[in-house]
């Protein structure tokens, strides 16, 4: 067995695969190809696409497409259960589609089938990530000059606050919530967290001024992979007025910012320890 091919990273929403493995008691299949784009058992950011598999006369629902993992002694893990993390070694890496119901009987591997992802529901996560990354570099940016020390920066040269102080991000259609820690080791690396407490709707004012700016450069946006497989490290690339930007990502995204009509964001700080930002996306018509 192989990892499992991804077409998701061209923007597929269909494909015809062989059937790999059947886990009729997880109501999972495997095919050797899919253009479904799995929630990451690490990081789970975002949500898998959900969809169908066509046998035959049968239609299957698929609920959601996860990460599974083959050990080099056969042990099948499926998401939150596999042991290390993607692409870790002994380990064959495979996305795994599982099923709203029962798994006909007659579906077993070798069998061909056709995959079909919800295009409603992809487009709006896709809008929701890429609204993600752009939202964490305008962050960057209003929040640069609260910096005292030096420290690493993000693609467009900001300090790197979306790296240094990020322990959660969730992708939503149309939107995302990420959460940031304002803790001791962020003060001690020379951020000014009382500085942003006095000044967070001029910080907002600044974010969203950014984001309409690009929004309306409707600049290019895409995925390049180094590799077919699921575990071939993918980038997010982004041509923004003020520089291209690129770093790895494992998800789904919009050709181009013309698809947004707006994006904005809102700062929670209502505890002092944690920075709430909520991206809110409106689709272009």
């Amino acid at each position: 067995m192989r990892s499992t091919n991804v077409t998701f990273p061209a923007g597929s929403l269909t494909g015809d695969a062989e059937v790999l493995l059947v886990d009729r008691a997880a109501s999972i299949v495997i095919v050797d190809a899919t253009p479904f784009h799995p929630v990451d058992h690490t990081w789970p950011d975002q949500p898998g696409d959900s969809g169908a598999i066509v046998a035959g006369d049968h239609r299957m629902p698929v609920a959601e497409a996860v990460m599974a993992a083959v050990s080099d002694e056969g042990l099948l893990a499926i998401g939150a259960d596999i042991p290390v993390k993607r692409g870790g070694e002994g380990w064959t890496w495979l996305v795994g589609h599982r099923v709203d119901g029962d798994i006909p009987i007659d579906v077993a591997p070798g069998h061909r089938v056709a995959l079909e992802v919800d295009a409603d529901t992809r487009a709006g996560l896709s809008r929701g990530h890429t609204a993600c990354h752009l939202a964490s570099l305008a962050l960057d940016a209003a929040l640069a000059d609260l910096w005292r020390k030096e420290v690493g920066v993000d693609p467009l040269g900001n300090p790197d606050f979306e790296g240094r102080a990020n322990q959660s991000s969730r992708i939503q259609a149309n939107g995302s919530v990420d959460e940031y820690r304002l803790g001791k080791s962020l003060r001690k690396a020379g951020f000014d967290t009382e500085g942003l407490a006095a000044s967070l709707g001029e910080r907002v004012a600044r974010i969203n001024e950014l984001l309409a700016g690009w929004v309306d450069a409707g600049s290019a946006s895409r995925i390049d992979v180094d590799g077919p497989t699921i575990v071939d490290l993918r980038r997010w690339v982004c041509e923004l007025p003020n520089g291209e930007v690129s770093f790895p990502c494992g998800g789904t995204h919009v050709r181009s910012l013309a698809e947004f009509a707006s994006i904005s964001v809102s700062l929670d700080l209502s505890d002092p320890q944690l920075l709430v930002m909520t991206t809110s996306v409106v689709p272009s018509e």
